[in-house]
C-alpha cells in the first residue's frame, strides 16, 4: 500500500505550468463550494502551487463543511475556511471578496423530487453568486450533462454544439451557465464555464465503479457503452490554470480526457488485473453523452495522467483495501434522472 499511495500523492502535486499560471495570477482564490467530491483537493493543489510559485496569495474555501474533520484539515494547511450555506443571503454577503473565484457549489443527485431545490441551487444561486463576484474572474463549473447524446462516431460534441439537456438535473445545469453569461455580460465579468465529465479518482469515478463490479462479479450495464474521463488532478490543474483564459463574453470549455472510452473495454482491463472475467448486461447504444477536448488539449495540452495508469492505479488501490467514497456518478442514465 506505501507504493500506491506515494504513486498517488504525486499525482496530486502542482506541475510547473500550474505554478507557473499562479505566479501570473493577480489576487486571492477563493473555492465556493469546497466541500464537495472535487473541492478539498482543488484547494490543496492550489495552496501547494501558490506556495511553491512564492508569492503572496489567500487560498479560500466555503462550504457548510458537513464532513467530519474536513475544515481543520484544511485550516491546518494554511487553506483560509468560512462556513456558509450559499443560499443564505446573510452569510453569502458576509464571504470576503477575491479576485478569482472557482464556482463548484451545485446539486446533482437526489433531483428527483426535490426539483425546486435542484433549480435554487443550480439556477437561482449562480445569479446571486455572479453579482457577488462581479468584479471577479469566475472559473463556473458545469457539465457535459448539458448536450445532448450524440452518435459515438461523431466523436463528441464540442463547445459549438447547441446545448439540449435532458431532465432536469441538465436543465438547471444551463440554467446556472445562463446566469453566469448574463451577468457577464451586464458587469463585464470574465467567465469560463467548464463543462467537465467525468472527473475520477482512487476513491470514485466511472473508472472505481466499473473497477468494484469487475472485482465483486457484478454485471455491468453497457447501455451508456462510452465515457470520457480524466484524473481529477489534472481536471483540478485545468480548472486553476482556466483563471486565465476567463473572458467577456464567457469562454466555455470541455474538459475530459481525449478518448472515446470504451465501458467493456475498461472491465476487461480490470478483468485482467483482478483475474475475472466480466459480465455485462445490456448492449452499447450508438449513442452516449460524449464530449470533444480538443480545445482544452489546445490550451493546457493532455492530460498527465493517461487511461491505462488511471486503471492500474485504481485496480492497485482496490487489491490492497484502500479507502473509497460512495458517490456513484451515474453515468448509465440515459434518461437525465438523477
Amino acid at each position: 500500500m506505501n507504493d500506491i499511495n506515494e504513486l498517488y500523492q504525486q499525482l496530486l502535486e502542482p506541475s510547473e505550468k500550474l505554478i507557473s499560471d499562479i505566479a501570473r495570477l493577480k489576487g486571492d482564490i477563493i473555492i465556493l463550494g469546497v466541500g464537495g467530491k472535487m473541492g478539498p483537493a482543488l484547494a490543496r493543489l492550489a495552496k501547494q502551487a501558490v506556495d511553491r510559485a512564492g508569492v503572496d496569495k489567500r487560498v479560500i474555501g466555503v462550504s457548510r463543511f458537513s464532513e467530519e474533520g474536513l475544515q481543520d484539515e484544511l485550516n491546518g494547511l494554511g487553506i483560509e475556511t468560512y462556513v456558509a450555506d450559499l443560499l443564505n443571503d446573510d452569510e453569502l454577503d458576509a464571504l470576503p471578496v477575491a479576485e478569482n473565484v472557482l464556482y463548484l457549489a451545485g446539486t446533482k443527485f437526489g433531483t428527483t423530487g426535490k426539483e425546486s431545490f435542484t433549480w435554487a441551487m443550480n439556477s437561482y444561486l449562480p445569479g446571486r453568486i455572479a453579482q457577488k463576484y462581479k468584479n471577479a474572474r469566475i472559473v463556473v463549473f458545469s457539465t457535459g450533462n448539458v448536450y445532448p447524446l450524440t452518435p459515438v462516431l461523431m466523436g463528441g460534441a464540442d463547445e459549438q454544439l447547441t446545448p439540449n439537456p435532458v431532465g432536469e438535473y441538465a436543465q438547471s445545469c444551463l440554467g446556472r451557465e445562463r446566469l453566469f453569461q448574463y451577468y457577464s455580460s451586464k458587469y463585464n465579468t470574465p467567465i469560463l464555464i467548464y463543462r467537465l465529465n467525468y472527473a475520477n479518482d482512487v476513491t470514485y469515478g466511472v473508472l472505481l465503479e466499473v473497477a468494484k463490479s469487475v472485482k465483486e462479479n457484478r454485471p455491468i450495464d453497457i447501455n451508456m457503452g462510452h465515457v470520457n474521463v480524466i484524473w481529477q488532478g489534472d481536471a483540478n490543474e485545468i480548472a486553476l490554470r482556466s483563471l486565465l483564459h476567463c473572458s467577456v463574453p464567457s469562454k466555455i470549455l470541455n474538459v475530459s480526457g481525449p478518448e472515446t472510452a470504451s465501458i467493456r473495454w475498461i472491465a476487461k482491463e480490470f478483468g485482467k488485473l483482478f483475474g475475472n472475467t466480466p459480465e455485462f448486461t445490456n448492449h452499447e447504444q450508438d449513442t452516449a453523452l460524449l464530449s470533444n477536448t480538443a480545445e482544452s488539449s489546445r490550451l493546457f495540452g493532455y492530460p498527465r495522467v493517461t487511461l491505462k495508469e488511471m486503471i492500474e492505479m485504481i485496480g492497485a488501490w482496490l487489491n490492497e483495501g484502500g479507502k473509497t467514497i460512495n458517490k456513484p456518478t451515474h453515468f448509465q442514465e440515459r434518461t437525465g434522472q438523477f
